[in-house]
C-alpha cells in the first residue's frame, strides 16, 4: 500500500513538472489543418489561385526529424494569420475563402453575368397587352420646401384652435360617386376629344344583317377539335375599360369581331379587332357608377345594347339615336337580368335582395310591371327557358335539369372546380356555348392560366391556355353565337380573344 502510494505522489510531481509556465507553450499542440482542402470551383484559368501546400515534416535517412527554429515553427503552424487592413485576424482557410469569392465575382462581372441574368428575367416575364386604352399620365407632383422643425429655429409653436362643433344633422359622402342623372344621356366617348361624333363605321357593324342559320350541333370529336383551332395572340388582346371586368359579350355579327365590357365603376367599354378608332379600336363610355353586372345585345335589334348596373340602373345604349336610355330604376342593387320575349321588349331583372321584376319596355315610364319575391340566397342569375318564354329559373350553383320544370330539379352531375376567387377578381361565371348546347365555359384558378370547356356530364373538352398572351385570371367569359370565337376577361380590364 505505501509503494502505491509512494509511486502516485511520483507521477503526480513529474506531471505537475511536464505542465507548468515554462514548458506549457511546448507541450501543447497547434492545429496546422492538414488535412484535404476542400475542391473549390475555378472559372477561369486565368484567375486561378495558387494551391495550399501540405506541410510535411522532413525525414533524414538516419530516420531523425529536421528540427526547425522555435519561431519559424510557430509561424508555419498557427492558425490566425494577420488579415489584410478591414478583415481583421482571419485564419489562413478564411482568407483563402475570401480570395476565391473575389476572384469569382470578378471573372463573373468580366462575362456580364449578372447584367445578362437581369437581361434575361425581364425577357421571359410576360409583360400585358399595350393595346386599348392607355394609361393616364401621372399627375405632377408640388414641390414643396423641406418642413423643419420650430423647436430647433428656438421658435414658439403657433396656438391653433379647434373649429366650432357643427350643429344639427351631419351629411357623410359617400364613398361611391354619385348615380347618374335619369333620363337619356348623350353617347359621348370618353378617349377621345371632345365633341367627335360616333364612327359612322360602328353603326354600319351594328346595323349588319345576321342571318340564323340552322345550327348544326357537332359530336364531342369534331367539337374539340374547332375548339383546338380557337389560338390568342398580342393582336387579340385589349385594355377595353379602366377596372375589373364584370360582364362582356359577343356582338351577333360576322364580318369583324365586335365586344362590349362593363367594369367596376360603371364605365362600358366597344372593341373591334383591327378597328382603326379611338384606341387600336376601342371606344369608352360612362353610363353607370357601380359595377356592370350583367349586359346583352338585343337580337331584334342589334344596334342596342342593354346594360345593368349594381347602382340600380338599366340603360339601353342605342348607337342608332347614340343616347343611353333609360330602361329600369329603382334606389340600388340590381344584379342581372334576362330577356323575355323574342323581341327583347320584356324583361325579368333580379336584384340583390331575392326579388324579380317583370318589365316591360314599350310601357312608359322606368318601372316595372310587377314585382315578386324570391329566396334571396339563391337569386344570383335568372335565365328565361330559350323557347317557353314564360318560364325563367333563378340559381346560384351546379347544373340542373330543368326540361321538365317540375318543383325539384333533378341533378346531373358536380365538377369539381377552384371557384375561391378572393375579394379582388370578379366571380367565375359558367356560360353555355350557344352553338353546343350541352358543352359550356368557365374560368381557371389553376396555373398555368387557363379557360376550360366542359361537357355537360363533367366531362372536360379542351383548356384554352397560352405562355405568351394569358397570364391572368380570366373570370368573365362568352362564346360568339355563331362564329368560333371565345371572349375572357380579366381585373385590370382586359379582354383576351380566342379566335380560328
Amino acid at each position: 500500500m505505501s509503494a502505491l502510494m509512494s509511486l502516485t505522489k511520483l507521477l503526480t510531481r513529474d506531471t505537475l513538472q511536464e505542465i507548468t509556465p515554462e514548458n506549457l507553450e511546448a507541450t501543447v499542440r497547434r492545429s496546422s489543418r492538414n488535412g484535404l482542402a476542400p475542391k473549390r470551383l475555378q472559372y477561369s484559368p486565368e484567375h486561378e489561385t495558387p494551391k495550399k501546400k501540405r506541410k510535411t515534416k522532413a525525414v533524414a535517412e538516419n530516420g531523425s526529424q529536421n528540427k526547425q527554429p522555435k519561431d519559424e515553427e510557430d509561424a508555419e503552424n498557427s492558425d490566425v494569420e494577420h488579415a489584410p487592413e478591414g478583415y481583421g485576424r482571419l485564419s489562413a482557410y478564411e482568407l483563402e475563402r475570401l480570395e476565391n469569392i473575389r476572384q469569382n465575382q470578378a471573372f463573373l462581372s468580366s462575362i456580364n453575368l449578372f447584367q445578362a441574368t437581369e437581361e434575361f428575367k425581364q425577357l421571359t416575364r410576360p409583360k400585358p397587352s399595350q393595346r386599348g386604352l392607355t394609361r393616364a399620365h401621372a399627375a405632377v407632383k408640388e414641390v414643396v420646401p423641406p418642413r423643419k422643425s420650430l423647436r430647433l429655429q428656438k421658435k414658439e409653436a403657433e396656438v391653433l384652435e379647434l373649429p366650432p362643433e357643427p350643429r344639427g344633422t351631419l351629411i357623410y359622402e359617400q364613398s361611391s360617386p354619385a348615380k347618374k342623372p335619369s333620363g337619356p344621356l348623350p353617347m359621348d366617348p370618353v378617349n377621345v376629344e371632345e365633341g367627335s361624333k360616333l364612327p359612322p363605321q360602328l353603326l354600319e357593324l351594328c346595323s349588319e344583317d345576321v342571318k340564323e342559320d340552322k345550327k348544326i350541333q357537332l359530336d364531342l370529336k369534331g367539337y374539340r377539335s374547332s375548339l383546338k383551332n380557337m389560338k390568342v395572340n398580342e393582336d387579340k388582346v385589349a385594355k377595353v375599360v379602366k377596372d375589373r371586368i364584370f360582364s362582356a359579350t359577343f356582338h351577333p355579327c360576322t364580318s369583324s369581331l365586335l365586344l362590349a365590357a362593363g367594369d367596376k365603376w360603371g364605365k362600358v367599354g366597344l372593341w373591334k379587332l383591327g378597328g382603326d378608332w379611338g384606341d387600336d379600336g376601342v371606344l369608352l363610355f360612362e353610363p353607370h357608377t357601380r359595377p356592370v353586372g350583367c349586359m346583352a345585345f338585343s337580337k331584334s335589334h342589334p344596334t342596342q345594347l342593354l346594360s345593368l348596373s349594381y347602382d340600380g340602373s338599366l340603360r339601353c345604349m342605342d348607337v342608332e339615336k347614340a343616347v343611353f336610355d333609360d330602361v329600369y330604376d329603382i334606389e340600388d342593387g340590381l344584379k342581372t337580368f334576362d330577356f323575355m320575349s323574342h323581341d327583347c321588349s320584356t324583361l325579368v331583372v333580379g336584384n340583390w335582395y331575392g326579388e324579380v321584376a317583370i318589365v316591360d319596355r314599350r310601357t312608359p315610364g322606368n318601372s316595372h310591371e310587377s314585382l315578386h319575391t324570391l329566396d334571396p340566397k339563391t337569386l344570383r342569375c335568372v335565365n328565361v327557358h330559350p323557347l317557353q318564354k314564360e318560364y325563367f329559373v333563378v340559381a346560384e350553383s351546379k347544373i340542373y335539369d330543368t326540361s321538365t320544370l317540375t318543383t325539384k330539379s333533378p341533378l346531373l352531375t358536380t365538377i369539381r372546380h377552384d371557384m375561391q376567387t378572393g375579394r379582388w377578381l370578379t366571380k367565375l361565371s359558367a356560360v353555355w356555348d350557344p352553338k353546343q348546347e350541352d358543352c359550356f365555359v368557365v374560368g381557371s384558378m389553376m396555373k398555368p392560366r387557363r379557360v376550360q370547356v366542359f361537357h355537360e356530364s363533367g366531362q372536360l373538352q379542351h383548356s384554352f391556355m397560352d405562355s405568351e398572351n394569358l397570364s391572368t385570371v380570366l373570370s368573365v367569359t362568352a362564346f360568339h353565337p355563331t362564329r368560333n370565337a371565345l371572349l375572357g376577361g380579366n381585373a385590370s380590364g382586359r379582354l383576351h380573344v380566342f379566335s380560328d
